[in-house]
C-alpha cells in the first residue's frame, strides 16, 4: 500500500508529520520518492498527450482560417465576374469554415489552461521531490551520526572495561608479588632465628663446659 493515494493528497502533505510517526523514516522517505516520482512521470506523459492535443488544435484552427481566406477569394472573384449566386455560395462555405475556426478557437483556449495546470502541477511536484531529497539527505546523515557516536561509545566502553582489566591484572601480580615476597621473608626469618637458636645454645654449652671444668678443679 502506498504513502499517498492521489496527487494532492502528495502535494498537501506534510512530510516531518509523516515522519514522526514512521518506525523506519530513511524507509518512509524511499517510499515517498518512489511514489513521487512515478507520479510525476504520469504527469508528464499527461502534459505531453496535452500538448499535442493543443498543437493539434491550434493546426485545424490555422487550416479553417486557411479555408475562411481562400472562400472570401473565390467570392470575390465570382462578384467580379458577374456570378452573384456563386459569390453567395462561397460566402455560405465561408462562414462554415469560420465557425469551424471559432469552435477550434475555444478548444484551444481550455487546452492552453489544461496545458498550464499540468505544468504547474509538475513544477509543484518537483519542488516536492527535492524538498523529501532534502529530508533524506538530512536523515541519513542523522543515522550516519548516530552510528558514529554509538562505535565511539562503544569503542570507549571496551577501551574502560580494557583498562579496568589491566589495573584489575596490575593488581593481582602486585598482590602475587608481594605474597612471593612475604613468603620469601618468613623463609628468611625461620632460617636466620634457627641459626641464632643454634649459635645461640653453642654459646650456651660452651660457657656450660667452662663452669663444669672451674667446678671440678
Amino acid at each position: 500500500m502506498g504513502v499517498f493515494s492521489r496527487f494532492k493528497d502528495i502535494l498537501n502533505s506534510n512530510i516531518n508529520t509523516l515522519l514522526d510517526k514512521a518506525e523506519d523514516p530513511e524507509k518512509m522517505i524511499k517510499m515517498m520518492l518512489q511514489e513521487m516520482e512515478d507520479t510525476l512521470i504520469e504527469l508528464k506523459s499527461s502534459c505531453a498527450g496535452k500538448m499535442a492535443e493543443e498543437a493539434k488544435l491550434r493546426r485545424g484552427r490555422a487550416e479553417a482560417d486557411k479555408m475562411a481566406q481562400r472562400w472570401q477569394k473565390r467570392a470575390e472573384l465570382a462578384i467580379s465576374r458577374n456570378l452573384d449566386d456563386l459569390a453567395r455560395e462561397a460566402l455560405i462555405e465561408k462562414r462554415k469554415v469560420v465557425a469551424e475556426s471559432e469552435k477550434f478557437k475555444g478548444l484551444l483556449e481550455t487546452s492552453r489552461k489544461n496545458v498550464e495546470s499540468a505544468k504547474s502541477d509538475i513544477s509543484k511536484l518537483e519542488s516536492k521531490l527535492n524538498e523529501v531529497r532534502i529530508k533524506l539527505k538530512t536523515v541519513q546523515e542523522k543515522s550516519r551520526r548516530l552510528q558514529e557516536e554509538r562505535k565511539a561509545t562503544n569503542f570507549y566502553d571496551c577501551k574502560k572495561e580494557e583498562e579496568t582489566y589491566n589495573r584489575f591484572s596490575q593488581m593481582e601480580e602486585k598482590i602475587d608479588r608481594m605474597a612471593s615476597e612475604n613468603e620469601l621473608n618468613n623463609f628468611k626469618n625461620s632460617t636466620e632465628t634457627k641459626f641464632q637458636n643454634l649459635e645461640e645454645q653453642q654459646e650456651i654449652e660452651k660457657e656450660f663446659e667452662e663452669l663444669k671444668k672451674n667446678r671440678s678443679k
